[in-house]
């Protein structure tokens, strides 16, 4: 099992999910390789899964606020509640 960089980046960690994905679809692994070569890939997911969350928190939305001006504002905020529809009569 090889130690991997607790900062791995996501590019890499996704290229070698990938890697594991196509070497387990191929069939040609013993056993203990299959579960070693999965063990790997729940590694490399779970980097995949907090870089994506560590930038989802990151993105921001810019907003016109006046001609030529803007301001940030947290993706989060800009999403509107879904208004109920009215029922017709």
């Amino acid at each position: 099992m090889s130690q991997e960089p607790k900062e791995m980046e996501f590019e890499p960690a996704l290229k070698k999910l990938e890697a594991v994905v196509e070497k387990l679809e191929n069939g040609d692994l013993s056993l203990e390789e299959a579960l070693k070569s999965y063990e790997e890939g729940v590694r490399m997911a779970d980097i995949c899964s907090k870089r994506l969350t560590e930038a989802e928190k990151k993105v921001e939305v810019l907003m016109k606020t006046n001609p030529g001006k803007f301001k940030t504002v947290p993706l989060e905020s800009r999403e509107e509640p879904a208004k109920p529809k009215k029922k017709k009569s």
